[in-house]
């Protein structure tokens, strides 16, 4: 496509350069009419290839940007809630969101672009020294101040945009940190503090957006100059030429038509960076969250077609260590099929860090095996386990949407089913649910998280249902309907676990795991 754009571009200055001096000469129309017929047509398909080329360009970066989204997605799957946690939701998600949009011209415009001026300039360049030597060595000497421009002013505009970036991760950030805490930032008035907090990042962000535009100004002025003194230059000498008899019309008009097209494709390379520079910011920031999911090696997974109703949960010396030294001493234990096991413990004493690394979510030393055989040490897929937080997240939608949520075909009878068996047979399936779970209390909340896990343990056979503090919103009575539900799932041949410090929940364990931070694991 580049060499037939390349081609329309000559053949249109040839004929322009026909009919001009052929009208100069005195021919009629009927005899210019072929050469302009021809313009035309040439004129159609120059159109024609541009738009091919940018509908093509399109295509190809929604599939790039679709695939590096899903990639980075992927990645932090991998990484798990642990590596999230550290580094911020809200800049993720702006990273997923316009970050990966803002690609769109990297790879609509600035490559295709780079790609088409790799083919256009040098023909051009061949085409005029053939024609006029004289115009070729100005431009030669011109042409390369162009690139050397746009190296300078590329390093200006990459750091003033990587700041702009930083900034609107800032912004996003803090944002999201204030809606998720603006009941507490009312009921202690300090509403106004953070308003002031929001303003000034709203000021930073806006001064260093200014200084983008400025920078993308002042270079599209430079490379502009540059590169209409170098066609300044080479007309000037056409026109001496011309004057002193050098140099015959024709091949001078052909030549001037071609020096713009010459410069054109490195003027729009410049242009289309700086319109691309923000994506280009944001690809760096994916590229080192793919980086770091690469670096994460995980074992061997249980293999999907096994039987793992009966397998034991074993664990040999699992310590968790976040840089500052183990939360834990190593812990060795397992997790009977058929059997409700209570993991019990202080606050701090490493109850939560224990759950996060047999779900993989955290780096940890030691083995987990679930029938002998090794499962994953990283946040991937584990069929063999399901398991709910402290906090279990819904989503707009209904009951039964987020009971099921993952199940690629929701069944209503197993929808109720896991409700009755998480104590919350009274919540309808079809009752609406807001977002974040508006509308349901929090102790409703819980249970309707609890049953999702269990939704998953029944639609998937799981060999192990783990479930972190899932009766701390309840009272007394629905905290025994919803033991006597676990203890069900238990007896069936998976192996509940159980975090808690609640006694009732202690009291109907089959197993107990006491965790302390200084003395270890101790079981009985």
């Amino acid at each position: 496509m580049g060499v037939a754009t390349t081609a329309c571009i000559v053949a249109f200055a040839w004929l322009i350069t026909e009919c001009v001096t052929g009208a100069i000469e005195g021919r009629g129309l009927d005899e210019l009419m072929p050469y302009i017929g021809a313009l035309a047509g040439v004129a159609v398909i120059r159109a024609s290839l541009v738009y091919a080329q940018d509908f093509i360009a399109a295509r190809g970066a929604a599939r790039v940007k679709s695939e590096l989204r899903l990639r980075v997605l992927d990645a932090v799957r991998l990484l798990g809630p642990a590596w999230l946690a550290e580094h911020n939701t809200a800049r993720v998600a702006t990273l997923l969101g316009r970050g990966m949009d803002a690609l769109d011209d990297y790879f609509s415009k600035y490559l295709p672009q780079l790609i088409l001026t790799v083919i256009v300039t040098p023909v051009i360049v061949v085409v005029i020294l053939f024609q006029d030597p004289v115009s070729a060595l100005f431009i030669l000497v011109t042409l390369p101040l162009i690139p050397l421009f746009m190296v300078l002013i590329g390093w200006a505009t990459q750091a003033v945009q990587r700041r702009q970036w930083s900034v609107l991760g800032t912004l996003s950030s803090g944002f999201v940190d204030t809606l998720g805490g603006l009941a507490t930032l009312k009921i202690f008035g300090r509403e106004s503090r953070q308003v002031t907090r929001m303003r000034a990042i709203t000021t930073d962000y806006r001064v260093q957006t200014m200084k983008v535009l400025r920078v993308s100004f002042l270079s599209s002025f430079a490379l502009e100059l540059a590169a209409s003194l170098s066609v300044a230059l080479v007309a000037v000498s056409i026109g001496l030429r011309l004057v002193d008899g050098s140099l015959v019309l024709g091949i001078g008009l052909f030549v001037l038509l071609l020096a713009p097209e010459a410069f054109l494709p490195l003027r729009q390379v410049g242009a289309n960076f700086h319109a691309a520079a923000e994506g280009v910011a944001a690809a760096e920031d994916a590229f080192v969250i793919l980086d770091e999911a690469r670096q994460v090696r995980p074992d061997a997974a249980v293999p999907a077609g096994e039987e793992r109703s009966s397998g034991v949960l074993q664990l040999r010396s699992v310590s968790v260590d976040y840089g500052s030294g183990q939360v834990f001493a190593p812990v060795s234990t397992e997790f009977a099929p058929g059997r409700l096991t209570v993991i019990a413990g202080p606050s701090g004493s490493g109850k939560s860090s224990l759950v996060a690394a047999i779900l993989g979510f955290v780096p940890r030393s030691g083995d987990i095996s679930l029938g002998g055989k090794p499962v994953l040490a990283g946040a991937a897929d584990r069929p063999w386990l399901a398991w709910t937080g402290q906090r279990p997240s819904l989503f707009l939608g209904t009951v039964a949407d987020n009971v099921a949520l993952g199940s690629g075909h929701p069944d209503p009878e197993r929808v109720r089913t896991a409700l009755t068996l998480a104590a919350a047979a009274e919540i309808s399936p079809d009752l609406a649910v807001g977002v974040a779970g508006s509308g349901l209390s929090g102790g409703q909340a819980q249970r309707v998280g609890v049953a999702r896990a269990i939704y998953r343990t029944l639609e998937n056979s799981c060999s192990v249902l783990l479930l972190d503090e899932p009766s701390s919103a309840l009272d007394h009575e629905t905290e025994n309907r919803l033991l006597d539900g676990l203890a069900s799932i238990a007896r069936s041949g998976t192996a509940v676990v159980v975090v808690s410090h609640r006694a009732a929940v202690i009291e109907r364990a089959d197993a107990l795991l006491h965790v302390n931070s200084l003395a270890g694991v101790s079981a009985s």
